[in-house]
């Protein structure tokens, strides 16, 4: 008979750590209050326990989910852990408690609100980590592309395949400024490592001009009668414009060209839509 308590269980962050969480409420027949970041003081309110990492633990409980769920719940849960659902570590284990009772038809119970909540949190990372492929914006800088993004869930492990496939002989970085997290990548070798800041240095002249042509090129293919600003931020969320190349700048509109800078186009165009950045 498990119980619910007022404990909180403390662990360290990681996907092990939380495993260890599960472990530890079944051993003890307990349902946490909360589950929390490691901190160097308890609320006052409630007791607090620190569950240590034991990767015994965690791998007993990361074979089990496929068995008495299948692997469909296991990945769901590891996308689950990714997203910026408020309270994802408890919710992440009520799912498993409902899924080691009702075996792989936990994936299809999306009225109970232990499935529904985690549902619509992994709809929106992979949502948003699917918008970024087309906004995230890269420069070069010493034969590198960098990029920087600012999600709300943590999206560069759903990303690190289609840029690897997509620039495999490149040098990138990609820099997560909200989790503190970097995606680097030399030919056929790539890691996501923690990177808290990154100073980006003054783009030369060289750099300079490629985002005013991407900015001109964007420009000069919009339809100024079909301009619709709710529709493009609906498309477009406000919130991925401060990285975008075409809207770091003052609003600009641009005349008819001349024929120099139809040709100039003619010939840029090609090497803009081969680039995410350009």
């Amino acid at each position: 008979m498990y119980t619910d308590s007022d404990l909180i269980y403390y662990y360290d962050g990681s996907f092990d750590g939380l495993l260890c969480c599960v472990f530890e409420s079944y051993d003890k027949k307990e349902i946490p209050l909360d589950i929390r970041l490691s901190a160097t003081s308890h609320s006052q309110l409630f007791s607090g326990k620190t569950i240590q990492t034991d990767l015994q633990k965690a791998s007993r409980v990361l074979a089990s989910i496929p068995q008495k769920m299948g692997s469909a719940a296991l990945n769901f849960i590891r996308r689950a852990f990714l997203t910026c659902l408020d309270q994802k570590e408890l919710h992440i284990l009520l799912f498993l408690r409902l899924g080691y009772s009702q075996g792989p038809t936990v994936m299809d119970m999306l009225t109970d609100d232990r499935v529904n909540k985690l549902s619509k949190a992994v709809k929106h990372l992979e949502k948003e980590s699917h918008l970024l492929t087309g906004f995230l914006r890269f420069s070069i800088f010493n034969n590198v592309l960098v990029g920087t993004i600012a999600p709300k869930n943590f999206v560069l492990p759903l990303m690190v395949q289609h840029f690897c496939e997509r620039y495999p002989e490149e040098r990138f970085l990609i820099h997560d400024k909200t989790h503190g997290m970097g995606l680097i990548y030399q030919p056929y070798q790539s890691a996501v490592i923690p990177i808290d800041t990154l100073e980006m240095p003054e783009a030369d002249e060289t750099e300079q001009a490629y985002r005013e042509l991407w900015q001109l090129f964007y420009d000069t293919i919009a339809i100024e009668g079909r301009y619709n600003p709710k529709c493009r931020r609906s498309h477009m969320p406000m919130r991925y414009w401060k990285y975008m190349t075409e809207f770091d700048r003052p609003p600009k509109k641009f005349k008819t060209q001349t024929p120099e800078l139809h040709q100039q186009l003619l010939i840029e165009q090609p090497k803009l839509k081969g680039l995410t950045s350009r």
